[in-house]
């Protein structure tokens, strides 16, 4: 079997194991939509009246896609390895010609379809509950690409927290601790004003900032996105090489 084939079955495979979880289903969807429901629609944005949701709706546009983007890989390739460990999965793959590196691509684009669709609920629903005015130009067809990017990006991630944990109560604490703090202090909910200068290094450092920068920029600012989105694929490259390294081979 060919490198396509082999990678096109486990996708099958993944995608069919995710469905059959229906609460798995339930929640990558129902969590960000209270999220939008409440911050947006019920805690409503007050443009210039200071401190927290101070911005007008559509700055936060970034955020509510963050929200899928981030959490969802973290917890769900980091939860199938511990599954696949418990299990004795790892010992049975490695006797098959699948690579580590195949698995955790045919993973990832599983993640790619799930949050795509999770976030084109998101942003639909954004714009119907919320008075978010988006900015309508060519740009627009590049957001899916920021979405697939940041979702492979943070695939790489889950799977070494998913490697670090030893059981999938560790990978969700750890997938938690790592998300919270990117979640609020990467230009997502938070404007780099409000922070204190000696932080704003840690923000350029998140790599959800650059998902944010872009996809502010297409849907809000209409300003450049190209340079966020190429420092945005080279860490996807970079946390997915290591993410494959570090999926076991054995149990």
């Amino acid at each position: 079997m060919s490198r396509l084939g082999r990678i096109g079955t486990e996708t099958v495979a993944a995608a069919r194991s995710f469905l059959r979880r229906r609460t798995a289903v339930f929640f990558t969807f129902f969590f960000p939509v209270i999220l939008v429901v409440i911050f947006g629609a019920l805690v409503r944005t007050q443009p210039t009246g200071g401190g927290l949701f101070a911005e007008p709706a559509g700055y936060y546009i970034p955020g509510y896609l963050a929200v899928v983007v981030l959490f969802t890989p973290l917890s769900r390739v980091g939860s199938e390895i511990a599954r696949h460990r418990d299990g004795g999965r790892f010992e049975k793959l490695a006797t098959t010609p699948l690579s580590r590196g195949e698995w955790l691509i045919a993973h990832t684009l599983v993640n790619i379809a799930i949050i795509g669709a999770a976030s084109l609920l998101i942003f639909g629903l954004v714009l119907a509950v919320t008075d978010a005015e988006l900015v309508v130009s060519p740009a627009l067809a590049v957001l899916p690409v920021f979405v697939a990017v940041g979702v492979a990006l943070f695939c790489g991630l889950g799977a070494i927290l998913g490697a670090l944990s030893d059981s999938q109560d560790g990978v969700i604490a750890a997938s938690n601790t790592v998300a919270l703090p990117l979640l609020f202090l990467s230009e997502t909910f938070v404007p780099p004003e409000l922070l204190p200068e000696w932080f704003l290094p840690a923000v350029a450092a998140s790599p959800l900032t650059y998902f944010a920068r872009g996809t502010r920029a297409i849907t809000f600012e209409g300003g450049p996105w190209a340079g966020e989105l190429a420092i945005l694929a080279a860490l996807a490259v970079g946390f997915l090489a290591v993410g494959a390294y570090a999926v076991p081979r054995t149990d």
